[in-house]
């Protein structure tokens, strides 16, 4: 079994110096006084492989790449480049290049979120990539719980025991606008990790501290979807609201808005208007949310998208966008219709999708 070792060993320094990450700011963050635990959590990681199998062959990258750390740990192992005293995502590309040209069975990796991005954008095929957490921002799924559990896990294919694959998204944080106060996340692609969930990570996923981020996951794909021939009515709600943010859009927080091509047609629309506007733009897409603690997606708030509104759009034309947190709250009851319509209720009952994220949704069932 071959290795490949590389350490960012610039990882997390902005995090205690309240830089909110370290792309692009680490000399701020060294002058700040930000100091680098990415060697020690490695250390934690390499410690359970100790001692070092013998048909196990071990690469890593010059300096605080790695090299310094397998020496001090008295580790056999093979240097396939050098680096300066400031290392930077070109140099950890270099490295994964270099491991994946040397036919590596892993990629070991140390940093966060903005690393895994390095790394994403130059491992083809199906190079099997594992991170120990050490960066500020770990919401992509390709890190293990913490840098024990990935020692474990490295060990266990060591050892030659059945370990399967799968596919982990790859996100990343906009650093910029954080430090702003705006939480963008994007989706940048799939590294094949060990699946064993009980010592990696899943996707960060939505809760009170990250409620920002969800939302803007749901508003990019929302909006990468959207066809341009299309109609979209938009109903009431705060996740709604981040579509038309995210679109730059004049948003009805408590109405419902009308676009077509990234274009605002009608704003807090009537349900008259509303009526007009579907009849004469199709094809219709509504999208709407879901009423927090009561889980009414129609016949709450959003009366103007009345039963002949929702008839001419047709039910197969309805999306519904909300939280994970917020379905939590719903505590396994379900989403529910009123449009004073018997019978079309009935029709918009049964399972619906959901989206709560980033090409993630959840299937809902739908009651009166």
């Amino acid at each position: 079994m071959k290795i490949g070792l590389v350490l960012n060993p610039l990882a997390g320094i902005g995090g205690p110096v309240a830089l909110k990450g370290t792309d692009g700011v680490a000399k701020t963050a060294m002058a700040l006084g930000g100091k680098s635990h990415v060697e020690q959590r490695v250390r934690e990681c390499l410690e359970c492989l100790i001692p070092w199998p013998g048909d196990v062959t071990l690469m890593t990258y010059g300096g605080a790449m790695g090299e310094d750390l397998c020496q001090a740990l008295d580790l056999p192992f093979e240097v396939l480049g050098g680096v300066g005293e400031i290392t930077s995502a070109m140099d950890t590309q270099q490295a994964v290049t270099k491991f994946i040209e040397r036919d590596v069975d892993l990629i070991l990796f140390a940093g966060g979120d903005g690393t895994a991005r390095d790394i994403c954008d130059v491992v083809t095929g199906n190079t099997v990539v594992l991170g120990i957490p050490s960066g500020v921002k770990m919401h992509s799924g390709v890190f293990a719980n913490n840098p024990r559990a990935a020692g474990k896990l490295v060990h266990r294919m060591i050892c030659r025991e059945l370990v399967t694959a799968m596919d982990a998204e790859v996100r990343d944080v906009d650093e910029d606008a954080l430090r702003e106060g705006i939480v963008k996340s994007k989706y940048y692609g799939e590294l094949c990790v060990p699946a064993d969930l009980q010592y990696v990570q899943h996707t960060k996923a939505g809760g009170l501290e990250v409620e920002a981020l969800v939302l803007q996951e749901i508003a990019a794909e929302v909006i990468e979807n959207m066809d341009a021939n299309s109609t979209y009515v938009v109903g009431a709600g705060t996740t709604t609201d981040a579509i038309m943010q995210a679109l730059s859009l004049e948003n009805t927080l408590l109405g419902v808005d009308v676009i077509r091509d990234h274009r605002l047609l009608t704003s807090d629309a009537t349900e008259s208007a509303l009526f007009d506007l579907v009849c004469s733009h199709q094809p219709v897409r509504i999208v709407i949310s879901v009423i927090g603690g009561q889980g009414h997606i129609f016949g709450r708030g959003n009366q103007q998208i009345s039963s002949r509104v929702l008839k001419a759009a047709g039910t197969d034309n309805i999306i519904v966008v909300a939280t994970k947190t917020k379905l939590a709250a719903l505590a396994g009851r379900p989403l529910i219709v009123d449009t004073g319509d018997a019978a079309l209720d009935d029709q918009l009952c049964g399972l619906r999708r959901v989206i709560t994220g980033y090409q993630d949704s959840v299937l809902m069932q739908v009651c009166t």
